[in-house]
């Protein structure tokens, strides 16, 4: 875990800032060349391997590539749920069936994102996956995740907490990205494993 420093404990963000500042000097071919890593290392966990559903996301931009594995999962006939972001930051889910399933979406000023195109689901369609894939900017030492700031993720944890589903959590980021600790809030939960182009660390 990477030490955060010795100081008094940064807020979210002011984490978040420096977080992006380093991965926004990532190239394209960084990128790339850490999706492979990512995919086979996140295949190698037990969670991933008996799953028959899988809540994922489609990375953008200079997170942690998830194409390589979103095809890896689909080929393996697993069923690839992604999320549609909606006008409240809450997120519906659609089926991922290949690359041509995928369309690009401009909502307001924000980055386009690629969601998938076909039936809309319902924000509901989540509690039926064995595994959620988590973006983030970082996991601590107790497991505990630094999103963007959003909130969409915190909506869907919440959501598969009232409806008793228990799902492996599951965050992939760059190694430097697991820290000994980052701020958390009461509404926080932590997830059961990190995984980095270098291995998993699993949590619980």
């Amino acid at each position: 875990m990477r030490n955060t420093g010795s100081g008094p404990e940064p807020d979210k963000r002011t984490l978040r800032r420096e977080l992006l500042r380093v991965r926004n000097g990532l190239t394209a071919d960084d990128v790339r060349e850490t999706a492979g890593g990512l995919a086979a290392r996140a295949l190698e966990l037990p969670e991933l391997a008996g799953a028959r559903t899988v809540a994922a996301y489609v990375s953008v931009g200079s997170e942690p590539g998830t194409r390589t594995l979103l095809d890896a999962l689909h080929a393996r006939g697993v069923r690839v749920l992604l999320p549609v972001l909606l006008p409240d930051n809450d997120l519906d889910w659609g089926a991922y069936t290949g690359p041509d399933s995928l369309t690009e979406v401009r909502h307001g000023g924000k980055m386009a994102l690629l969601e998938p195109a076909g039936e809309r689901l319902g924000p509901e369609a989540v509690g039926e996956a064995d595994v959620v894939l988590l973006p983030g900017l970082a996991v601590d030492a107790r497991g505990m995740r630094l999103g963007r700031g959003g909130g969409s993720y915190d909506r869907v944890l919440a959501r598969l907490e009232r409806a008793g589903a228990d799902p492996a959590l599951v965050v992939l980021l760059y190694g430097t990205e697991v820290l000994d600790r980052v701020p958390e809030e009461a509404h926080d939960r932590p997830v059961h494993a990190v995984v980095t182009p270098a291995g998993p660390h699993r949590f619980r």
